[in-house]
């Protein structure tokens, strides 16, 4: 489907507010029909897909002069579309001054080594100490960039999982990078000690994730049909009587893909309450799960930069407690 856009007219929000709002115009025609999202995502690339969605829910996105907020809604030859684009909006969240692990820092992204126990957005339960509020009071230029309540987030790790996380500093690096993650080309790599060994020492997972049937709040393994397709690749670092430690690859990039993956395969994650043992098997307060190892493009970059987090020293304790006590 062709879509011919004319260039993007800027129009003032109100006299208050100097900062201008975009707006896109656009009439369908060919032959063929496509997604909202997914038209607007190729022909306006400085967003990502995932934006351009929560533009639509929020009602920027109207379709024959009425707004519509289905990012799936099929658009027909003919259909004319305008498009709301806003400025970056100042958020709602407190900046925290917290102390951060920066990895990597440039003018379009940080890298940070997040800790256990530290959420990255806030949510129900979780208001302050959030990544996003420590990284808010570091870098404020991430205010509103990818939304509002998530800014700068690229992706996420569990509160109780420790490691290599990313934040963009504008929305084109967010698209830029978030579309890597999309599309599978980020590498991110995990060690994880879990119970028990795994059935060959390197493998391939497949197995679909959705929410569970049983427990809401939770995600389990599902049939094909009720989930979403997860794969992931693991392979043995070291071999202990009762525990193995792996390097995880989690190819996709489902919620809590990787402690339900090795849960499948009869190796939940040391200190998962949740998918593994109700009572840890060793003296831990957390997952033994750490995103270690980061390749992925920076922004303009046509080669990957690769990023590494070292293992925490409660975890490498643990490790220790395995290797002089036959764990």
């Amino acid at each position: 489907m062709k879509l011919p856009i004319p260039p993007t007219i800027p129009k003032p929000l109100s006299r208050k507010n100097k900062v201008p709002e975009q707006e896109i115009n656009f009439i369908c025609n060919g032959n063929s029909s496509e997604r909202l999202d997914k038209i607007l995502a190729t022909q306006y690339p400085n967003l990502s897909r995932t934006r351009w969605q929560d533009l639509i829910k929020e009602g920027f996105i109207f379709k024959n002069g009425k707004p519509t907020f289905k990012p799936g809604e099929i658009l027909q030859p003919g259909d004319v579309i305008k498009a709301i684009i806003p400025p970056p909006q100042p958020t709602q969240l407190q900046p925290e001054s917290i102390p951060l692990d920066i990895l990597y820092e440039d003018e379009n992204l940080i890298v940070v080594n997040k800790p256990a126990g530290m959420v990255v957005h806030p949510a129900a339960g979780h208001q302050h100490g959030t990544l996003v509020q420590a990284v808010l009071a570091h870098a404020p230029q991430i205010h509103g960039i990818g939304g509002e309540q998530r800014p700068g987030v690229v992706h996420r790790l569990d509160k109780d999982t420790s490691g290599i996380i990313l934040l963009a500093k504008n929305e084109t690096a967010h698209r830029w990078l978030q579309e890597q993650f999309r599309t599978h080309q980020a590498c991110k790599i995990y060690l994880t000690l879990v119970d028990g060994k795994p059935p060959s020492p390197s493998g391939r997972i497949e197995a679909a994730i959705g929410r569970s049937s049983q427990q809401r709040k939770q995600m389990a393994v599902v049939l094909p049909a009720k989930g979403r397709l997860a794969q992931s690749e693991y392979k043995v670092i070291e071999s202990f009587p009762q525990h193995t430690l792996l390097e995880v690859h989690p190819i996709t990039g489902r919620t809590h893909q990787i402690r339900l993956h090795l849960k499948f395969i009869g190796c939940p994650v040391v200190g998962d309450t949740i998918y593994g043992k109700k009572i840890p098997s060793l003296p831990i307060k957390r997952q033994f799960l750490h995103a270690a190892h980061l390749s992925i493009r920076l922004p303009g970059d046509k080669i990957p930069r690769n990023f590494e987090a070292p293992l925490p020293d409660e975890l490498n304790q643990i490790l220790e407690l395995c290797r002089n006590f036959g764990g």
